[in-house]
């Protein structure tokens, strides 16, 4: 005889996030009866005890917590399984509000998501661009873009990109300055800060294996400064000084040759460019098809 191997998993989860047999039932749309029995059979044939039981509360024993991470996971993938079947044959449709920096926003994410729309003309997508971490879920938004190292939080992310830092200075300054070949001689460059007084540098030699490489804070002083990306770029290509930037401001400057790149042997590690969302159990059709669009789409961009 075939053994149900499902039976008593809804109830378990069910009672162990509502707290009670009744509250359970109530949201299982069954009786509290039928609950308390469904467990019991569950607990016998695992010859376990999940859960103890009080007149006020129940609550999972050290066994039953292990199991209910468990079955939520199966719950979850069963419902997620159900969701992507009914859903196989329904056009993605549906409000999405992203968040995402001012200008990486502007020259990468609102570009791909006009092609984005082009191929889902039923998705509304509504694109803030600031500077500043939102909390997403009181603002909220379904997704924020954010660069460099996350902060801990309770939120979910997947990289979608990286960014790499370049110093960079134009033909007029190095024509007047001369080339920096070691990060000890910016010491005599004007130096254009941003946000931070220190550049980032990855310190190795020409034999040392690269997981033996470790980052160089290195202080840097000049008489130009400005918290816009963009700013820095401009000032640089005007022959001010020298800049560490993101490769997006840098490599149409670079491609056009109005920016060289200097120190590529003391390049800082690439630094991740990630979609971030609140952590809901389940990632919606439409959020999920915006996600792997910007990871294909930038995928293509780097080939």
């Amino acid at each position: 005889m075939a053994i149900n191997n499902w039976q008593g998993l809804d109830e378990f989860v069910a009672v162990v996030e509502a707290g009670s047999f009744t509250a359970a039932a109530k949201q299982l749309e069954v009786s509290t009866a039928h609950v308390s029995r469904s467990i019991h059979a569950l607990e016998k044939k695992l010859a376990v005890k999940l859960l103890h039981r009080s007149t006020r509360q129940v609550n999972t024993t050290a066994s039953g917590q292990i199991y209910y991470q468990q079955c939520r996971q199966l719950v979850d993938g069963l419902l997620e399984a159900n969701r992507t079947a009914t859903q196989l044959n329904t056009t993605p449709s549906g409000l999405i509000r992203v968040t995402a920096p001012i200008y990486y926003g502007e020259q990468v994410i609102a570009p791909l998501f006009s092609q984005l729309l082009s191929e889902y003309p039923d998705i509304e997508l509504d694109l803030q661009l600031n500077n500043h971490n939102v909390d997403l879920i009181a603002e909220g938004f379904d997704l924020a873009i954010r660069l460099g190292e996350l902060a801990d939080s309770s939120l979910m992310a997947r990289k979608i990109a990286s960014r790499r830092f370049d110093v960079v200075g134009s033909p007029d300054y190095f024509g007047r300055h001369g080339q920096p070949h070691t990060i000890d001689e910016l010491a005599g460059h004007n130096c254009l800060r941003g946000m931070s007084e220190h550049w980032v540098f990855q310190q190795h030699s020409a034999t040392q294996p690269r997981q033996q490489r470790h980052h160089k804070d290195y202080r840097v002083t000049g008489n130009w400064r400005c918290n816009s990306g963009i700013a820095v770029a401009t000032a640089a290509m005007d022959g001010i000084g020298l800049a560490q930037l993101p490769d997006y401001y840098t490599e149409q400057p670079v491609a056009q040759g109005k920016l060289i790149k200097v120190l590529s042997g003391y390049r800082r590690e690439d630094e991740g460019i990630w979609a971030v969302y609140p952590q809901n159990r389940h990632l919606s059709t439409r959020l999920r098809l915006v996600i792997d669009f910007l990871v294909s789409a930038l995928d293509k961009n780097r080939e």
